[in-house]
C-alpha cells in the first residue's frame, strides 16, 4: 500500500470515527431530552420505549464499529494496516474501500465467518 493510500484510509477512518462519536453524543443528548419531557399518556410511553429500544440497538452497533475503527487506527500507527490478521497477505484496497477497518482479506473473512462459534 502506498503512503498516499494509507493516508487516505486513515482520513476515512478518522472521519467515520468523528461521525460515530457525534451520533452517540446526539443520541445521549436526545435521550436526556426525552427523560426531561413528560410523557402524557400510554401512547407516548410506548413510543418512547420503542424509540429507545431501536436507538439502543443502533448505538450498540456504532459502538462496536467505533472499537474496530480505533483498532484499525492503531494498525495504521504500527504499520500493519491493510494486512490480513490470518494469512498476513495484503487485504486489498477494494475491500478496504468497502470496509476500511477490515481485519481479514476476503478469503480469510469467509473462514472466520463460517467457523463454529464457541
Amino acid at each position: 500500500m502506498t503512503k498516499k493510500e494509507l493516508n487516505r484510509f486513515e482520513k476515512l477512518l478518522l472521519n467515520r470515527k468523528q461521525q460515530i462519536q457525534n451520533n452517540l453524543e446526539d443520541r445521549a443528548n436526545n435521550a436526556k431530552g426525552l427523560i426531561e419531557d413528560d410523557a402524557s399518556d400510554e401512547g407516548d410511553l410506548a413510543f418512547l420505549s420503542a424509540d429507545n429500544f431501536t436507538g439502543n440497538a443502533i448505538a450498540q452497533q456504532q459502538i462496536g464499529e467505533l472499537e474496530e475503527i480505533v483498532y484499525a487506527l492503531g494498525k495504521v500507527n504500527d504499520s500493519t494496516y491493510g494486512v490480513c490478521e490470518m494469512c498476513e497477505e495484503d487485504i486489498g484496497t477494494q475491500r478496504l474501500e468497502v470496509k476500511p477497518f477490515a481485519k481479514y482479506c476476503i478469503d480469510c473473512r469467509e473462514i472466520v465467518e463460517n467457523a463454529p462459534k464457541k
